[in-house]
């Protein structure tokens, strides 16, 4: 029988402690946020719907992002055991320069319509992690606002052909006179994808006051707050604004963008140009066979072509088909630590992450992107120890397995189908 006694008060301040109130709210609900599932969850809470969608969702019935993400879900790793990972090493170089983390921020547009911070959190929270950040042709801060953000550290710049070249080849001009190491050249937006989200929600730019809008925004008024009484939004290459977003770029954008476009600007571009939106094994092994410093596997997070293909799952055979020595990064559903390191493994040299970027930005500003790329630096730190890895040179094919739930039919499989039915 266990003897019974009363309560030591000694005893009892022994065995337990009274955690500290936190009184800043901002730093309370950040700090609850343990993955970026979390962060994405406040941030719907403290974001306007037609926002909130504009950086959530994707194109027609989302089934690129859907699946995107599924695939990361779908893997299996294979843990070496009794390998001491006391301590890991999370650095690599990409493009002739170091990064702290195997990933970096990736070029989202109108960002400062999600959280009035935007670039500027962004760009200076990449500057204090070490990371590579990335700004897009339809960013809210002007290039040299960015580079005066984080002037030491590594700003890249992603460029898209406009129907007036001229504006191309001007922003351009200005990334590298700021500076900027690295060109995105991105080629998988010829016309916008059908984002029926921000048609459904009216989003416009700049955003239109509806009896809708009007209610949402109600239990968001810091939101509003925010967006009123801060500057307005600069954009990198909007001259005029009015209309959906879909609409705005269809007027930008030229769906006649060919080779002969990339010629130019590398002819233009004094640093690494790399092209972004690569989505077969053919395109990736032609432009690596045409010396460019690197691509990038996306789909452009699902925005654009509906049941694109999935780039984690183009990774190990464009990977074996282009060779060790080309620089190959990937993007397009990454939301754990865990999605960065089997990308790692399986011949990935880097990555880059949006969206989640994004939910820490709506979550709490610059504090809140700080909160993103620590957790998925948690989370990578944590996976690779619980590899048996001490570097991400370590890491390789064997430790992970991709599993599918999707068997995909060759013509003629399909063809003797219809013939047998």
């Amino acid at each position: 029988m266990v003897t019974r006694q009363l309560p030591k008060p000694a005893e009892i301040f022994e065995l337990m402690s009274f955690k500290k109130p936190e009184f800043n709210g901002r730093k309370r609900r950040l700090d609850a946020a343990l993955t970026i599932d979390d962060l994405r969850t406040i941030a719907k809470k403290r974001t306007p719907a037609a926002a909130f969608d504009y950086t959530d969702g994707a194109a027609e019935g989302e089934i690129s992002l859907d699946r995107a993400r599924q695939a990361f879900k779908d893997i299996e790793f294979h843990p070496d055991v009794l390998r001491p990972a006391a301590s890991v090493d999370t650095s690599t170089t990409i493009l002739g320069d170091s990064s702290a983390l195997p990933f970096g921020i990736a070029p989202t547009g109108f960002t400062r319509l999600m959280q009035t911070e935007g670039e500027i959190a962004g760009a200076s929270a990449a500057r204090d992690a070490g990371i590579p950040f990335t700004l897009s042709t339809l960013g809210t801060t002007s290039i040299e606002d960015v580079k005066a953000a984080n002037p030491y550290g590594r700003n890249w710049f992603q460029l898209y052909v406009m129907r007036d070249r001229e504006v191309s080849y001007e922003l351009t001009r200005r990334a590298a006179a700021s500076g900027f190491d690295t060109l995105f050249f991105t080629v998988d937006t010829p016309v916008a994808g059908a984002r029926l989200r921000d048609k459904r929600n009216g989003f416009s730019i700049p955003p239109q006051l509806t009896a809708g809008t009007i209610i949402n925004a109600i239990p968001r008024p810091w939101w509003w707050i925010d967006f009123l009484t801060t500057p307005k939004l600069e954009f990198a290459s909007l001259s005029s604004t009015g209309g959906t977003v879909g609409e705005l770029l269809d007027a930008a954008m030229d769906p006649t963008i060919s080779y002969d476009d990339l010629d130019v600007i590398r002819g233009m571009w004094p640093g690494k140009i790399v092209v972004k939106g690569v989505q077969n094994v053919a395109d990736a092994a032609k432009l690596v066979d045409l010396g460019v410093d690197g691509i990038v596997l996306s789909n452009h997070g699902g925005r654009q072509l509906d049941r694109a293909p999935i780039p984690f799952h183009l990774l190990p055979s464009v990977r074996r088909e282009v060779g060790d020595d080309a620089t190959v990064m990937v993007d397009t559903g990454i939301m754990n630590g865990a999605d960065i390191v089997a990308s790692v493994a399986l011949g990935a040299d880097f990555t880059l992450i949006g969206r989640a970027y994004l939910y820490g930005l709506m979550a709490g500003g610059r504090e809140g992107v700080n909160r993103t790329i620590a957790i998925l630096r948690g989370e990578i730190v944590r996976t690779m120890k619980l590899l048996g890895v001490s570097s991400l040179a370590e890491l390789q094919p064997r430790h992970v397995t991709q599993l599918s739930r999707f068997m995909r039919l060759s013509s003629d499989a399909v063809e003797a189908a219809s013939t047998t039915d």
